[in-house]
This record gives structure tokens, C-alpha cells and sequence, in this order.
């Protein structure tokens, strides 16, 4: 690859020409720089709607990329130590169905564990693949799936030869990582691709002393949520490939789904950010890392909580812990995660990125400063001291195995039936449900519904967790396929 100047932000240079050019907008978007929509301009400011403008021949456009789109995708690129790099202005579940619709067609397999994030099993309802899971072991004390076991990918491998690929979680929500080199030289002694959903991962190519990041690790394609630990807009992600992938192919499969209206401010947050985090990374994570340890430590010193890290680590399905993630086990309080993280909501004006059934995750980020890390350990003390209960018995099983009777997409667009939730044990599923976040089905088209996967969405809904995915926004109905039994 030819070396560039990261200390450029191509698009996002051009952007700024743009800004000193009078150009009479006869295109969309139809606010003209904001002049047309005066409340809309005051709420995000003029700088803001210069910018937000149409793919005009001088800007590139993000379908065909030739001029500063593609500078900037090729810093990406090198920033990232990827063969390719594309911008994604969907968010990374286009970036991850992009990847799924490169890999697979209709009826062929794919090795994956299950806890998957749902656009995974979306792609598969769109494509017609067939999903072979691996399902995750779980660390039962704290109720997390773990990563995948080696072992366990050994033996899918074996049993299913004619796959075209594995998909791998790295790292998880919580922060725990596979082993993402060796499961990746083994699927590629067996023909495979590895395909890494690595949204919660973007400063594993820029900090020190954290897992390896996908491409680092031989990976043939990784979805990168840069908006979550890199800094740049909601929305914009990477698709990042290596020597394997046919780019053209890959650009048509992206824009398949990707909208042929990029925005312009998603873009260049990319950009910008790509060139901050090459020249900053180090320190930054650096500066993440020791206000994520010493807030574990003071939040461990407080007594009952549980705030855990790499003495996880075991090897194989804990092969290392990003220790940038504020993962914090809440059962020792007698509260479920997300009782606490709506009390930190609602009495403490704190809001972090998410509660389960035992956990909670504060998302920590060089944003973030010493006050704002106290202000979370003190409430939480509080919440201890005014909230504890005593420890009761609560439903441990964080990961469900499913059982599948049919791919997604046929049980998808299968003929249905909607019926009370609770009369639903013995049907297969033909919708998704899921707790959000993290947006891991809890049940996916095609799977048997059974009553430990009823008690669990009654229990998740009963403690305050936001379930979706049904048509039924309440979530008392679910529909299940006509004569499914």
C-alpha cells in the first residue's frame, strides 16, 4: 500500500473549499444551507447546514467513489491496516449485512455464534443463508455469554465443511474477546472467510495494550462502529477488508443497501476522526484505559457490585478483556442491571449505555472526565446504600440455545399467526424479539419457542428491559407460523 499523509482529512478539506465558493444551490436538499428552514438552522447551527449538501461531481459521491471520497477511504484503509476501507452511513448494520450478502446466497451456511447482533440474522432474512450456531458458553455467575470456544469452532468447522465462513463477536458488549487469530488461521485452512463484528472495537487499532484488532489478526472483513469509541458522528461506521475480498464486488454488495444520498457531515465525521485517532490514539486510549480501571477499582471498593476485567481471562472463551469497557455485575446489590440503570437515569441524571437482567455498562470514553467518573461511582455508593435488597433468585440464563427449525427468511415470509404470548410454547417464531440494547435476539424467525424462552421475556419485560422486535408493540402477542407445530 502507498504510503499517505494522515495528517490529511481529504474529505473534510473539501468541505471547507466548499465554504468559500458562492455556489447557487439548485439541488437538494431542498433547506438550502438552512436558508429554507430557519428553526432547523437555529437547533443545529448554520455551520452545520453549509455542509449538508447534495453528492455534487466536486465532492465525490459515496456510490462511486473517485475523487476525495476515495483519498479518504484509502487513509482509512491504511490507518486501519486494511486492505479497503468503505464509509458506511447506515450505521454498522450495513456495514455487517454487507458482509453477510458478500459471503453467502441462498441455502449456504455460515459458522456464528448466536449471540449475534440482530442485523446479522437480518441479512440472513434478506439473502436466504442458513446459520449454523455455535452456542456460546456463559460465565453463569455473572450472567454474559462469553466468546467462542475454539473447540467449538473446530467441531462446526467438521461438521458443516461446505460453509462459507465465520462470523465472530470481538469484542462483546461486556468487553470479552475470542481467539481472533487462531479461529481465524483455522477457518482459512478450511477455505473460510472470517467476518468480525467488531462495532465495539474501534480503538483496538489505535490504543496499546488492548486485544488484537480484526485486521491485525488476519481477518478477511470487520464492521467498525466508529461513532461509538472512535468519535465520529451516530450513524457513520467502516467496512474494513483484506487481500481476499474482491473490493469491486464488495462496493456493488454495499450498495445494495446503503443509501445513494450519503450525508456529508456522517461522511466527514469519518474522515476527521480517522485522522485524530492516527495521530492521537495512543493517548487517548491510553487516557480511556486508566479512567476505566480506576473507576473498577473504586466501584469494587464500594462492596456488592462487581466490576470485572482480565482476571476473566481463561485462554479460550475469555481469550482477553477490553479493558476500555465499564462492565459492572449488579446481582450482589439485589438489583437486576437494569433496575440500576434507571435509577441512575431517573434519580441521578446519569446515563449509561445499558442494563440486563445483572449487568450495566457505562461507556467511557476521552469525553469523559475525573468529575463525571466520580459522579458514577457516588451514585452508585447511593444507590447501594438507599436501594440494596437482599439477594433473591433470578433467572441466570443470559444466553438461551435456540433450536432451529428453519432458515430466517422462510419463517420470515412464511404465512402467520398472531397469538397471546404465553399460549406460544411448542410454535416456531416467525419475528424477532429481543432486548435493546445490545439487540441480541432473544428469539429469531425460524426458532421453537419454548416456556424457559417465555419466562425469560415476561421476567426481562417485568424488570423494566426494552424488548422489540415484535409487531406487537406491547409485546403480550407474538406471531408464529400457521400450523408451525
Amino acid at each position: 500500500m502507498t504510503l499517505t499523509d494522515q495528517n490529511r482529512a481529504p474529505l473534510y478539506e473539501a468541505l471547507e473549499e466548499l465554504k468559500t465558493m458562492h455556489i447557487v444551490p439548485f439541488d437538494v436538499p431542498g433547506h438550502k444551507r438552512g436558508k429554507g428552514n430557519k428553526d432547523l438552522a437555529d437547533f443545529l447551527g448554520a455551520k452545520c447546514l453549509a455542509v449538508d449538501i447534495n453528492s455534487m461531481k466536486y465532492l465525490d459521491n459515496i456510490c462511486h467513489p473517485t475523487g476525495v471520497i476515495k483519498e479518504a477511504e484509502e487513509l482509512t484503509a491504511q490507518a486501519f491496516g486494511a486492505k479497503h476501507a468503505y464509509f458506511m452511513v447506515n450505521g454498522t448494520t450495513s456495514a455487517v449485512q454487507s458482509m453477510v450478502l458478500y459471503v453467502v446466497k441462498r441455502g449456504d451456511k455460515i459458522i456464528l455464534p448466536r449471540n449475534v447482533h440482530r442485523s446479522v440474522i437480518n441479512a440472513f432474512v434478506l439473502c436466504g443463508a442458513v446459520p449454523v450456531y455455535i452456542n456460546p458458553q456463559i460465565n453463569s455467575d455473572l450472567g454474559i455469554s462469553l466468546g467462542m470456544a475454539y473447540n467449538d469452532v473446530v467441531n462446526a468447522i467438521e461438521q458443516n465443511p461446505d460453509a462459507k465462513a465465520v462470523f465472530v463477536n470481538n469484542p462483546t458488549y461486556y468487553g470479552i474477546c475470542s481467539n481472533l487469530r487462531k479461529i481465524t488461521e483455522l477457518a482459512h485452512k478450511h477455505n473460510m472467510l472470517v467476518l468480525v463484528d467488531e462495532a465495539h472495537g474501534t480503538h483496538l487499532y489505535f490504543g496499546e495494550d488492548l486485544p488484537v484488532s480484526a485486521m491485525a489478526a488476519g481477518a478477511d472483513m470487520a464492521s467498525v462502529s466508529m461513532h461509538k469509541s472512535g468519535g465520529s458522528l451516530t450513524q457513520s461506521s467502516l467496512l474494513l477488508s483484506g487481500d481476499n475480498i474482491n473490493s469491486d464486488y464488495l462496493r456493488q454488495v454495499v450498495n445494495l443497501t446503503q443509501t445513494t444520498s450519503g450525508s456529508y457531515l456522517l461522511m466527514s465525521s469519518l474522515d476527521i476522526s480517522r485522522r485524530r485517532l492516527f495521530l492521537h490514539g495512543k493517548e487517548i486510549f491510553k487516557r480511556v484505559s486508566e479512567l476505566a480501571q480506576y473507576a473498577r477499582d473504586e466501584i469494587n471498593e464500594i462492596g456488592d457490585y462487581y466490576a470485572y476485567s482480565r482476571e476473566l481471562v481463561n485462554g479460550d472463551t475469555v481469550f482477553d478483556f477490553d479493558v476500555t469497557k465499564l462492565s459492572i455485575n449488579t446481582s450482589g446489590v439485589g438489583l437486576a442491571g437494569i433496575e440500576v440503570f434507571d435509577l441512575l437515569r431517573d434519580e441521578y441524571d446519569i446515563q449509561i449505555e445499558f442494563g440486563d437482567l445483572e449487568n450495566i455498562l457505562a461507556y467511557i470514553s476521552v469525553g469523559d472526565s475525573d468529575k463525571n467518573i466520580e459522579q458514577l461511582i457516588g451514585s452508585l455508593s447511593e444507590i447501594r446504600r438507599r436501594y440494596k435488597k437482599a439477594r433473591t433468585s433470578s433467572l441466570k440464563h443470559e444466553y438461551i440455545n435456540p433450536v432451529v427449525e428453519m432458515s430466517p427468511q422462510d419463517a420470515f415470509y412464511a404465512k402467520k399467526i398472531s397469538m397471546d404470548i404465553r399460549k406460544t410454547a411448542g410454535e416456531i417464531c416467525g419475528e424477532f424479539v429481543m432486548a435493546y440494547p445490545p439487540g441480541i435476539p432473544i428469539l429469531a424467525p425460524g426458532e421453537r419457542i419454548t416456556e424457559q424462552i417465555i419466562d425469560y421475556i415476561i421476567y426481562a419485560k417485568e424488570k423494566g428491559s426494552l424488548i422489540t422486535g415484535p409487531e406487537d408493540m406491547h409485546i403480550q402477542r407474538l406471531n408464529i407460523l400457521q400450523g408451525g407445530r
